[in-house]
């Protein structure tokens, strides 16, 4: 991390400490998704120990914590990538632990990747409409896409929701950085999640780009359930209703921004003393 989010975790020293940041703030009766002691082990190797959190519906919850915390192997668990190997996950009540990917994206859990992952010669436009045409119970692949209006018309409702429906023709290549990663996340859209995994969405922008999609993720969020994981302090400590702290596999630390920012774990981790990880 670098010295200036470790500035930002270092601010609010007036803060009082709460018990939430050890405890968690969710209420019980508006969880989405809930996990329940979930482990992750690769052969000897524990990559997750233990963590149990619910996951509240239209809010932001972010997931921090250094390099090899176990952040990436958490969200590979929550959209169904990896099987956890000990625990449980439920979401709307129903049991996924151990369900095939496609289960968790047919009952509204959609997900986007640290890494661009578009088809660079094809429209803004075609770029979402295949993801529609994989959600589409009956499709003819021989057929002519204007048999198909509706898909055409889901995947414009989703371009126009990140703000990219006036650039529908263009060549994803074309994009800029931001504007690839704005159609990721409408690609991701038009399966219409009620949980959105976010995987590192401002990597690699600078500060105009990283404040565009800061507001898209609050326009979002007034209708979706939102868990991202991030680096940008600055940006988390703003936008999130609730952090996740993850340190070798374990969670150190539940509650809100004020909260996790003072609490001393947090402080030993990201302040210098942790054991190597940046």
């Amino acid at each position: 991390m670098s010295e200036a989010e470790n500035a930002t975790m270092s601010e609010a020293v007036n803060v009082q400490m709460s018990d939430a940041a050890r405890v968690g703030t969710s209420d019980p009766g508006n969880v989405l998704m809930r996990v329940e002691n979930v482990g992750r082990s690769f052969g000897g190797f524990v990559a997750l120990a233990g963590i149990s959190a619910g996951f509240e519906r239209n809010k932001v919850t972010a997931v921090i914590g250094p390099n090899g915390a176990g952040k990436s192997t958490f969200f590979n668990v929550l959209s169904g990538v990896l099987a956890p190997s000990t625990g449980r996950i439920t979401f709307k009540g129903q049991d996924l632990t151990g369900q095939k990917q496609h289960r968790f994206a047919h009952l509204g859990i959609a997900r986007s990747y640290q890494i661009t992952n578009l088809f660079p010669q094809l429209t803004v436009h075609e770029n979402v409409r295949v993801a529609a045409q994989a959600l589409a119970t009956r499709y003819d692949i021989f057929s002519h896409r204007d048999r198909y209006p509706l898909l055409s018309a889901k995947a414009d409702a989703a371009l126009a929701e990140v703000g990219l429906h006036g650039k529908r023709h263009r060549a994803a290549r074309d994009l800029a950085h931001g504007e690839q990663r704005a159609l990721e996340i409408a690609i991701a859209l038009v399966a219409n999640p009620e949980l959105l995994l976010l995987d590192e969405p401002t990597a690699g922008m600078g500060p105009e780009e990283t404040k565009e999609m800061v507001a898209l993720l609050e326009r979002l969020a007034a209708e979706r359930t939102i868990l991202l994981v991030e680096h940008k302090m600055k940006m988390i400590l703003g936008l999130s209703d609730r952090i996740l702290v993850l340190h070798h596999g374990r969670l150190i630390a539940d509650g809100t921004p004020a909260a996790v920012q003072t609490d001393p774990e947090v402080r030993r981790v990201y302040l210098g003393q942790n054991d190597g990880y940046a």
